[in-house]
């Protein structure tokens, strides 16, 4: 069964993480696995529509693939973080190889906010990426935009549960595309409706 919102008491299990964001009233919308030509000059297109700010999540070999998208990205004042260079598993993943990853992400991507992957990292990955001074930036409602089962309606029923200074996750990928187009920019109405501004993460 889909989870969208992060028990608390998983949150309180990793309190070295970042759930959620501190600022009133705000929402904090984040995409991974990007970037990529169409779908992100999609999303990019539809956040300057709303002058929203979002924090995008990267792979390494997309944004050394997409390079012109990537400068889009941070030129128009979103936020820019780490999602490994392959979008590698942690759980499956040996530490060296891992850190290795993030690392060379990071000299693509220059950025300390990080998001394992699948949400997906093993104790010692997380707690050595936090000794090398990342920040590791999980959230508290998935759209499970990725997953075949769950529809548009579904995800959009689900947003009525969405609360102040949650960290919001959609993909930003082909697979997701078709999806996000129909319920990306019903969650922006509805949020903004509700009288919440979005914040990036820092």
């Amino acid at each position: 069964m889909p989870i969208f919102r992060i028990p608390w008491f998983v949150q309180q299990l990793f309190p070295n993480w970042i759930w959620r964001g501190g600022e009133k009233n705000a929402l904090y919308l984040t995409f991974d696995d990007g970037p990529g030509a169409e779908h992100s000059d999609w999303i990019l297109s539809c956040l300057k529509e709303h002058h929203i700010k979002a924090t995008f999540f990267c792979v390494g070999e997309a944004s050394q693939n997409n390079p012109l998208i990537l400068n889009q990205i941070i030129s128009e004042g979103h936020k820019i973080g780490n999602h490994t260079m392959r979008h590698e598993k942690g759980w499956s993943s040996n530490t060296s190889s891992y850190l290795n990853s993030v690392e060379d992400a990071n000299s693509i991507l220059s950025s300390n906010l990080f998001r394992p992957p699948y949400g997906r990292i093993k104790l010692k990955q997380a707690r050595l990426l936090r000794q090398f001074g990342y920040k590791i930036i999980m959230w508290t409602w998935l759209s499970n935009d990725f997953d075949s089962s769950v529809s548009a309606s579904k995800i959009e029923k689900k947003m009525n549960k969405i609360k102040s200074g949650d960290i919001i996750v959609f993909h930003d990928n082909h697979r997701t595309f078709d999806k996000l187009k129909l319920v990306l920019p019903v969650f922006i109405e509805r949020m903004l409706n509700k009288g919440y501004h979005f914040a990036i993460l820092d």
